[in-house]
Formats: structure tokens, C-alpha cells, sequence
């Protein structure tokens, strides 16, 4: 039976080659974030491992702490070797029990190049699956768009009106306000965020 467990430095150290690898370098935390990150408590590295063999299945980065109750998962990956078994669908149920008391789960899926034409398509029907709504908004990760999905768990999928201002928080809570400003940006349009 899979569990999550807590991750730390030690995890990071092993786990951070291998986000490098799932993650485009423009819209990966630097890894001194991370362990300050991890350090203060502002975010959450997760790691799921079979129960009885201790064996680890996937990783996950949240940011669970923002004001409005929202949690951001900013990083989910299967090891390699075990993609297409369904550990993602085990993975994403725990983190989904994880999180049940929060308003809801935001997640991004980024068009940064990908040698797997099909990724977006893939992830956006992985998170579909799980109660994740995309929200119409206008935006970007370093400079290059994204989608923004919130699954609603006691609060609203409908974030679009405060998108902008739940994921300042979040990202505020591990970045530096400048750092923020560089990385993100959502735009306000009409009806949307």
C-alpha cells in the first residue's frame, strides 16, 4: 500500500537531478530555494513509497500554506521506471487525501518544449481525471504561457477573479517578492483572472 512521507535534505539531494531532468530549468526552484523552503516549512517535498518495501514511487512540491487556503502543487513526478503502472493515479489520490481539508489544489502545466508532442494533452486529461478545471487565464511562467487547473475541494474551482492574488501568496511564501515578479505573471481579463 502506498504512503507519503515527508521529504528532507537528504531527499532533495537524491531527488533534485531528476527534477532537473522532468522540469525545464526557467521554471524549476533553484535548489537553495528548496531547502530554505523546506527548512522554514513553506513548502512540503513529498515522497510516496510502497509501505512495505520502502521503496520510493513518486515525488511531489507543494506550497500548502497561503492565505486564502490553497495549496500549489508546483512539482509531481514518477520515477522513471515505474511511469505508465499507475503510481501517478495512486500518487495524485494520496496527495488529494493529503490535502482534503484545504479550499482546493491548484496545479500548472507549462508550454515549455517537450520532446513528447502529446505531454499538455496528457497532463491536462491526467489532472481532468482527478476534479482538476482549467481556469481560463492569461498566464505565464518565465515568460512562457501556462495553464492554471484548481481542484476545488471546500472552496470554489471558479479562482479565476483572485488567481492572480492566491498565487502571489503561495509563491510569495517561497520566493522573493522580485523573484515572484519575475517568475509569474497573470493578467486580469474580463470574466477571468
Amino acid at each position: 500500500m502506498p504512503i507519503l512521507r515527508k521529504g528532507g535534505m537528504q531527499d532533495l539531494e537524491r531527488y533534485y537531478p531528476l527534477m532537473e531532468a522532468d522540469f525545464d530549468s526557467e521554471e524549476l526552484f533553484a535548489k537553495k530555494v528548496l531547502r530554505r523552503g523546506i527548512r522554514k516549512g513553506t513548502l512540503e517535498f513529498l515522497i510516496m513509497q510502497e509501505e512495505e518495501t520502502g521503496m520510493d514511487l513518486a515525488y511531489a512540491v507543494t506550497i500548502p500554506r497561503g492565505v486564502y487556503g490553497y495549496v500549489l502543487l508546483k512539482y509531481f513526478g514518477v520515477l522513471p521506471w515505474l511511469r505508465g503502472k499507475g503510481v501517478g493515479v495512486d500518487a495524485m489520490r494520496l496527495l488529494n487525501r493529503t490535502y482534503a481539508e484545504k479550499q482546493g489544489i491548484a496545479a500548472e502545466i507549462t508550454d515549455f518544449p517537450d520532446e513528447d508532442p502529446d505531454r499538455q494533452k496528457k497532463l491536462k486529461k491526467f489532472f481532468r481525471r482527478f476534479g482538476y478545471e482549467e481556469i481560463e487565464c492569461d498566464f505565464t511562467i518565465s515568460d512562457v504561457d501556462a495553464h492554471l487547473f484548481v481542484k476545488p475541494i471546500k472552496g470554489s474551482a471558479n479562482i479565476g477573479p483572485v488567481a492572480d492574488r492566491v498565487l502571489y501568496d503561495l509563491y510569495s511564501r517561497v520566493l522573493e517578492p522580485a523573484e515572484v515578479r519575475r517568475m509569474i505573471r497573470i493578467r486580469r481579463t474580463e470574466g477571468t483572472c
